[in-house]
């Protein structure tokens, strides 16, 4: 979900400018501390990060508080890549795509909605991305008093777009490689052919397509930002973002109005994108320069620094140890009213995390070139310029150029 050389849009680094390059041009070391999105930053230059497990063997240096205290699957998805014996980072953040909704208009016109629709609109586990058109497209012709428009996306063309219509890819049976969740948790120097020309992803993006149709029109411009900040302007009933937008939902207007929920199902499954990083340390660096960026890391995701983080004023980061979430204080913050306005997604999250429901976009060298692939083969479909099925066999093209032209760099 960041853009290299970003940190997190959600601002869960809690004020911290954390760093995404290690080298200067000339490839001498310029910073210690790498903000390693996993994708875009880990799986292609994993050679230039510090094996973590070695700081954490050095009787000289400070232990790490418990490392199997991390949610598993974001310390592998976050930190690994392809051997599962080297860690290169430890989880820093997790957003998470979740549903969010306004808890008041679906109270308020909930009976009704029932009675037209023919099924209980409110978020539930069998709720579906069906479903989710036909409430979007009744809030649309009937509740223009209260609110524009059904929902909105973050359908720019841009990284929100690929991470919009993956949570669709997945829940309806697609994926970019056939081991689509393994390339994704652990990474792969060979992914294999990419799968996105088959039936469940074209079905897959018929829907989003649909979805896209009937959205607020300001979606097709724009990322999480923007409909993160169209949802807390009263702009549409429900829309699908990052987890930590909650701290922008529980303000003003909003406050207490907003609910939470995993995303809808498709005919496989439920589906949310995970968008985590972890802190990694430059291994170009001087070793002493290593050994002090250890300290930071080390401290950085600590229990009682990610605590710290989730009780910020200015919104809060999400733990990515699990020994946070059962902190007495935390576990009160999770109904509200909340101090702590991110653990109000907390339900939400858990059920997006589990194994069978989390989205882990491949994590391979070619990421950024199959990012854009797909993110400009989607806009030209929404943009009426041509359907479904070209649009997923082209991006297949794409991803296999990609991987091609990796391989050619890897190989001079």
């Amino acid at each position: 979900m960041h853009a290299a050389g970003y940190a997190s849009p959600q601002g869960s680094t809690g004020g911290l400018v954390l760093h995404t390059a290690g080298c200067t041009a000339d490839g001498r070391r310029s910073y210690q501390i790498v903000y390693a999105d996993p994708y875009q930053i880990l799986a292609p230059y994993h050679e230039a990060l510090v094996d973590l497990s070695r700081m954490m063997k050095d009787p000289n240096l400070p232990k790490l508080d418990d490392v199997g205290d991390f949610i598993p699957t974001q310390l592998d998805a976050a930190g690994k890549f392809v051997d599962k014996d080297k860690l290169y980072a430890l989880p820093y953040d997790a957003p998470t795509m979740i549903w969010q909704y306004r808890k008041d208009l679906f109270e308020k016109y909930g009976e009704r909605m029932k009675q037209d629709l023919g099924f209980d609109p409110t978020p539930r586990d069998e709720s579906t991305w069906e479903e989710i058109y036909k409430t979007s497209k009744w809030f649309k012709e009937n509740a223009r008093q209260d609110v524009p428009y059904g929902h909105g996306a973050q359908a720019k063309q841009h990284d929100s777009l690929m991470n919009d219509f993956s949570n669709l890819l997945w829940s309806y049976g697609g994926d970019y490689f056939e081991e689509g969740q393994k390339v994704g948790r652990f990474g792969s120097t060979d992914p294999g052919e990419p799968v996105l020309d088959s039936e469940e992803a074209i079905e897959a993006a018929d829907m989003y397509r649909r979805l896209v149709s009937i959205a607020h029109p300001g979606s097709l411009g724009w990322d999480w930002e923007g409909v993160g900040s169209a949802f807390t302007a009263g702009q549409m009933a429900m829309a699908v973002n990052w987890h930590e937008f909650a701290a922008g939902n529980e303000t003003g207007d909003l406050k207490g109005k907003v609910g939470y929920a995993r995303l809808p199902r498709g005919p496989k499954r439920s589906a949310s994108m995970y968008g985590g990083t972890g802190l990694g340390i430059n291994a170009t660096a001087p070793e002493k320069e290593q050994k002090a960026a250890w300290l930071f890391v080390n401290w950085a995701t600590s229990k009682k620094t990610q605590l710290a983080n989730l009780k910020s004023e200015v919104g809060g980061g999400t733990p990515t140890r699990d020994s946070v979430y059962k902190l007495p204080e935390v576990e009160k913050a999770r109904k509200p009213p909340s101090k702590m306005p991110n653990i109000l997604t907390a339900d939400a999250v858990f059920e997006a995390w589990k194994p069978e429901n989390i989205g882990l976009r491949p994590k391979i060298a070619a990421w950024n070139e199959c990012d854009t692939a797909i993110f400009t083969e989607l806009s030209k479909m929404l943009a009426g310029q041509q359907g479904p099925d070209d649009c997923m066999r082209k991006t297949k093209d794409g991803f296999v150029q990609a991987i091609d032209n990796a391989a050619s760099l890897r190989s001079a």
